[in-house]
C-alpha cells in the first residue's frame, strides 16, 4: 500500500519560539539616526555641572577670606618686590627702572657680604647645638613617667612667649655692667665680659636667645616621634645587651629620620631670617645709624640689613634685591640639608 510523502521536508527549530518572537525577530529594525537638530550628550551635562558647582557657593564663599588675604597681603607684595628689584625708588617719587643694576652693587657691596657671614655663623652657632640639646631632653622625657605634662608646658612656653619681650630679657642678663651673667661672674671671682660689645660674644648672644626660643619646640617634636617609636625595638635591644647610648643612636636616631629632616629645614629657614633678635638687642631707635647690628656691625644680618635699606635708607629697590638674595640663599641651604639628611635616610 502505497502512500504520498512530500519529498523535502521543512527544516525543525531547534527550540520553540512563540510567533511574537518570530516576527520581532524577522522585521527589520529601523536605523536610529541623530537628528541635525538634537544637542549632543556633553552639551546636555554641561547645565548640571554648572547647577552642582554653583550649589557649593557657601563652601567657596567660606574659604574665600583665605584667598583674599593671600592675595593682598603675601601674592601681590611678593610680585611687586621682585619687580622693585629691577627698579630704583625711595617709596615717594617715580620708579625708575634700572634692570640689574641693582644686583650689580649688591655682588660689590662689602656690607651684604658681611650681613650674610653674620647670618650663616649666627645659624650654625643656634641651630646645631639646639637640635642636639632638644634631642636630649626629649628622650629625657621620654624615659620619665611623671610630671610629663609639667615638662612639657615648660618646654614649649618658650616657643609661644614674644620675641621682643624674650630679646629685652636677654638684653638685660647679658648688660655689661648690671646684668645677671656678668655679676655672676663676679661673685665667682672671675673677669666680666662685655657680652654687647664684642663680634663673636654679639652672635653667641643672638644664638643662645634663638637657642633658647625653639630648643623645647624642637623637643616636643622629637617626643612626639619617640612616643610612636614601637617599644618591641627597644625590648629586643635590651634583650641583646645593648646599653642606653647604643639604643640611643641605633634605634632612636634612625627612627627620627623624617622628625629630624623636619626640624632641620624649618630650623634652617627660621634661623637664616633672623631679624627681631638683634634689631630689639641693639636697637632700632638710635640717632646714628640705626638697625646696624650694634658694634661693628657683629649682629647685622641679612633680614636686618634688607630692613635697614628700604626703610631707615628709603632705597626700596636695593632692598628687595637683598630680600631676593636672602630667598635664594635659603633655599640654598634648605636644598642642602635636604640632600644631607635625605642621603642619610635611604
Amino acid at each position: 500500500m502505497s502512500s504520498s510523502r512530500p519529498t523535502a521536508q521543512a527544516p525543525r527549530e531547534s527550540k520553540r519560539t512563540s510567533p511574537r518572537m518570530r516576527i520581532a525577530r524577522d522585521t527589520p529594525r529601523p536605523s536610529r539616526a541623530r537628528t541635525p537638530s538634537g544637542p549632543a550628550p556633553s552639551a546636555r551635562r554641561r547645565p548640571g555641572r554648572a547647577r552642582r558647582v554653583a550649589s557649593f557657593w557657601p563652601q567657596y564663599l567660606a574659604i574665600s577670606p583665605f584667598y583674599l588675604v593671600f592675595l593682598v597681603f603675601l601674592l601681590i607684595p611678593i610680585v611687586f618686590s621682585l619687580y622693585l628689584a629691577f627698579t630704583s625708588w625711595d617709596g615717594l617719587g617715580a620708579i625708575k627702572f634700572v634692570g640689574l643694576q641693582q644686583f650689580r652693587f649688591l655682588v660689590k657691596d662689602s656690607t651684604f657680604w658681611l650681613a650674610l657671614r653674620n647670618t650663616l655663623i649666627i645659624w650654625v652657632l643656634s641651630t646645631v647645638p639646639m637640635l642636639f640639646v632638644s634631642l636630649v631632653l626629649a628622650s629625657l622625657i621620654n624615659a620619665t613617667r611623671r610630671f610629663t605634662a609639667f615638662y612639657r608646658i615648660a618646654f614649649f612656653i618658650p616657643s609661644v612667649t614674644s620675641i621682643v619681650a624674650i630679646a629685652l630679657f636677654f638684653s638685660a642678663i647679658f648688660s655689661e655692667n648690671y646684668g645677671l651673667v656678668n655679676v655672676m661672674l663676679h661673685a665667682m671671682h672671675l673677669p666680666t665680659v662685655d657680652w654687647l660689645s664684642d663680634a663673636w660674644t654679639i652672635k653667641l648672644v643672638i644664638a643662645i636667645l634663638m637657642s633658647w626660643q625653639w630648643t623645647g619646640y624642637n623637643a616636643i617634636i622629637y617626643l612626639a616621634g619617640m612616643q610612636s617609636i614601637p617599644p618591641e625595638l627597644y625590648e629586643a635591644a635590651k634583650v641583646d645587651g645593648a646599653g642606653p647610648i647604643r639604643t640611643f643612636f641605633s634605634i632612636t636616631i634612625p627612627m627620627l629620620r623624617p622628625i629630624i629632616l623636619f626640624t632641620v629645614i624649618v630650623s634652617t629657614v627660621t634661623g637664616l631670617q633672623s631679624f627681631t633678635e638683634p634689631q630689639v638687642l641693639f636697637g632700632s631707635s638710635a640717632s646714628v645709624n640705626p638697625n646696624s647690628g650694634g658694634p661693628g656691625q657683629a649682629g647685622l644680618t641679612l633680614i636686618l640689613y634688607f630692613y635697614h635699606q628700604a626703610f631707615d635708607n628709603n632705597n626700596f629697590g636695593y632692598g628687595a634685591a637683598i630680600a631676593w638674595a636672602a630667598f635664594l640663599v635659603i633655599v640654598l641651604f634648605t636644598a642642602i640639608n635636604w640632600r644631607l639628611v635625605a642621603r642619610k635616610d635611604r
